[in-house]
């Protein structure tokens, strides 16, 4: 009897677990229709959102390693003129080595006209190499919003999803004599699918955005240090004027 006794607790908890697992697909496949097109759209979003993300990492990666290799050739003693002639060479190039063939484009090309002075050709190539790292970072930051956008917006639509189903769910059990939580559980489990759903989209963009954006941001330091360090290279090469 003792044996027996001790042997109940032991398998009292198998019951109620079992009973209590949780099956997303099911919760899924048995949620209202407006609630089972809200989260059609945040998978939508979500994969979108990893689309991007991936994307993103390695175009950023390729942008920081193109930085680091034209510096170092920037840095190596190369002479100006043959480095801008292999931009040239190649065509179709980016980043870091991009502002330097616009400011040196636009220095030489100045200093081709007549009655320019050195004054007009610093200026001409500080303008040339802000527009062309604004084109850089321009490309670096497209789809950036999207990511934020989803990290704000995807709670909102799974909320939104939570409470058309938990709506649904109550007007159910207007033709119930009696209510029970048993009754009114399984309605509100499958609303709150959408909830989770809309987390899972967000927390992984707003991570993802506040990475990336760190790292463009990194990158537009090290484009406007480097266009500061050109810009001081091409005014030794043609001096300014003093002032009078």
């Amino acid at each position: 009897m003792l044996s027996t006794m001790l042997d109940v607790p032991a398998a009292l908890p198998a019951g109620p677990l079992a009973a209590n697992s949780i099956n997303p697909l099911q919760l899924v496949i048995h949620a209202s229709l407006p609630v089972q097109l809200v989260m059609a759209i945040l998978l939508v979003v979500s994969v979108a959102s990893w689309a991007i993300i991936f994307r993103k990492r390695a175009q950023l990666a390729a942008a920081e390693r193109e930085a680091a290799n034209f510096e170092e050739r920037f840095w190596s003693g190369a002479q100006l003129g043959d480095l801008h002639a292999q931009a040239g060479k190649r065509g179709g190039i980016d980043g870091m080595e991009a502002i330097f063939d616009a400011g040196m484009r636009e220095f030489q090309r100045v200093t081709q006209m007549r009655g320019a002075d050195s004054r007009l050709q610093l200026e001409g190539a500080q303008r040339a190499m802000r527009a062309s790292t604004a084109r850089e970072l321009d490309g670096l930051e497209h789809n950036l919003e999207f990511l934020a956008n989803t990290g704000s917006i995807s709670p909102y639509i799974g909320l939104f999803g939570t409470v058309w189903g938990i709506m649904i769910s109550f007007q159910g059990l207007a033709s119930l004599k009696q209510a029970t939580i048993a009754t009114v559980a399984p309605g509100i489990s499958e609303a709150l699918i959408a909830t989770a759903m809309g987390l899972f989209a967000a927390i992984p963009a707003v991570w993802a955005y506040n990475r990336l954006a760190t790292r463009v941001d990194r990158l537009a330091s090290r484009y406007d240090a480097f266009s500061e360090e050109f810009a001081s290279i091409l005014q030794r090469w043609s001096p300014l004027p003093d002032a009078r």
